[in-house]
């Protein structure tokens, strides 16, 4: 009893702090990316499409699954030897498994807005689907150096 109220909190806590890893809106910035400049530019959308971000897959989801599996193939495969093939069993099954519920929770509906810039260029970003753009709609468009852009609504 005590372990199958130790799985249902493990698999809690995995959902939960997947959940909170999602990737960031258009408008969230990252601790990173305060306090460095960004070239403005303004332009007019042409083409929006739908997309998605895929998510992220990190040792969480991996080490999580895994400690979830060992735990449910020991409940399953009893005591002595038998039990320790099943936790060894289910661990690789688990971690596969919370590896990819990981990328499954935290993927994300996106845009691919394409851009034409004042003075003729055109751009295409990929973003989160935080908010929607029309075409013909004039928008401003944030860009760094390193090649990080976001597209927002004047």
């Amino acid at each position: 009893m005590v372990r199958v109220v130790l799985m249902a909190v493990a698999i809690m806590m995995i959902a939960g702090v997947a959940g909170c890893s999602l990737p960031s809106r258009g408008d969230v910035y990252s601790r990173k990316e305060t306090r460095q400049s960004w070239d403005v530019r303004y332009g007019q959308v042409t083409d929006v499409d739908p997309v998605t971000i895929e998510g992220q897959r990190t040792s969480l989801g991996r080490i999580g699954g895994g400690y979830v599996g060992y735990e449910t193939g020991r409940v399953i495969g009893g005591h002595g030897s038998s039990g320790d093939i099943g936790g060894a069993v289910g661990a690789v099954a688990g971690a596969v498994a919370g590896e990819a519920i990981e990328e499954g929770v935290t993927r994300q509906r996106g845009l691919q807005i394409t851009v034409a810039l004042d003075g003729g260029h055109t751009i295409a970003v990929v973003q989160a689907a935080d908010q929607p753009f029309s075409i013909g709609e004039k928008v401003k468009v944030f860009s760094r150096r390193d090649g990080a852009a976001r597209i927002a609504k004047l």
